[in-house]
């Protein structure tokens, strides 16, 4: 089986190509498609736990902690303690914050809409059934990886 006829291939050729216009759209305005995405992913009202962003967004932490210092000297975001939990940290938008995330925003709707008006409503359907798929067996861990004399997974 050749590389470009699996899945996986499939998949992560067209998230870097997904990821590569996001990110040429971002360095428009001076940033970078992840911390677009960590903006987009912000409650607007009770701003979002910092320990909470990572899993939401699949990010390890490391790479979080960095996206939130350069979005917090931007001015972007602030971080406040929790008004129960000391330990916890709350990420909440400024103003400008919320301007740049409306900016992500528009552009994903954009983005979604060019995509979904190439597809049929059976053809967009199947993705997403398909797509499901994909991440229920992953997540099932039914998904046994052999090599010789060996079982990987």
């Amino acid at each position: 089986m050749k590389p470009e006829e699996t899945i996986d291939f499939q998949i992560k050729f067209a998230w870097q190509y997904i990821s590569r216009f996001y990110n040429d759209i971002a360095a428009k305005y001076n940033t970078t498609w992840a911390s677009g995405n960590v903006l987009l992913n912000i409650d607007l009202q009770n701003g979002t736990p910092a320990t909470a962003l990572g899993p939401k967004m699949g990010m390890e932490a490391t790479s979080l902690s960095r996206i939130l210092k350069n979005l917090e000297s931007k001015g972007l975001i602030v971080k406040e303690p929790h008004p129960t939990d000391k330990r916890v940290v709350i990420i909440k938008l400024t103003a400008e914050g919320l301007e740049k995330r409306e900016e992500a925003r528009q552009a994903v709707k954009a983005f979604n809409n060019h995509i979904m008006s190439k597809l049929t409503p059976e053809q967009l359907k199947t993705f997403f059934e398909v797509i499901q798929i994909i991440v229920k067996e992953i997540e099932s861990k039914n998904i046994r990886i052999h090599a010789p004399g060996k079982i990987l997974l």
